[in-house]
């Protein structure tokens, strides 16, 4: 599985699918497997920040920066894991930890109202104010019970989003 180019046996495949708490068929396993060799251009085994880049709809992503620094140099297996995150079958946990991930900047574990704010920013570009980015962000952390003094954990951003519909899902081609 180290060398991009080899063919995956049924012990990498059963490998991966334990790796991402089998939320991938072994079908979508192997799929994965070309889509990651196709990116993987030069075989090193993992894929490069401008390899991920070269995903059309990954680059037009207003977050595309954030998500690089979460997917840079992930080889098959972390790549996979990482997608487990966009599967159908995944908890809604699962999507929460990944959605906390983005949001913590610093990867301290806590989200502030900067943090916050700085991807508020990447999402609106020139659409808002900073003064109206500030004042919606205050608006809905009053809302859940917080101030912009809170620094919120991966509990709190599962409370508050715990029980939302998150359609976080790619679905995966199998030939």
């Amino acid at each position: 599985m180290g060398n991009a180019s080899s063919m995956l046996t049924q012990y990498d495949i059963e490998e991966v699918q334990e790796h991402c708490n089998n939320l991938f068929s072994q079908q979508e396993i192997v799929s994965l497997y070309q889509r990651f060799c196709q990116l993987d251009r030069n075989s090193k085994g993992f894929i490069s920040a401008d390899e991920f880049l070269s995903v059309p709809e990954f680059s037009v992503n207003p977050i595309s920066q954030r998500l690089l620094k979460m997917v840079d140099g992930l080889n098959f297996k972390d790549f996979v894991a990482f997608l487990s995150a966009f599967s159908a079958k995944a908890s809604i946990q699962q999507k929460i930890e990944l959605i906390f991930k983005v949001y913590d900047l610093d990867s301290n574990g806590k989200v502030t109202f900067n943090d916050i704010l700085e991807v508020l920013r990447d999402l609106t570009g020139s659409f808002m104010s900073e003064k109206q980015r500030e004042q919606v962000l205050s608006h809905v952390l009053e809302e859940a019970g917080y101030t912009s003094t809170s620094a919120l954990l991966l509990d709190d951003f599962i409370k508050i989003l715990g029980n939302s519909d998150l359609k976080m899902e790619v679905e995966v081609p199998v030939d």
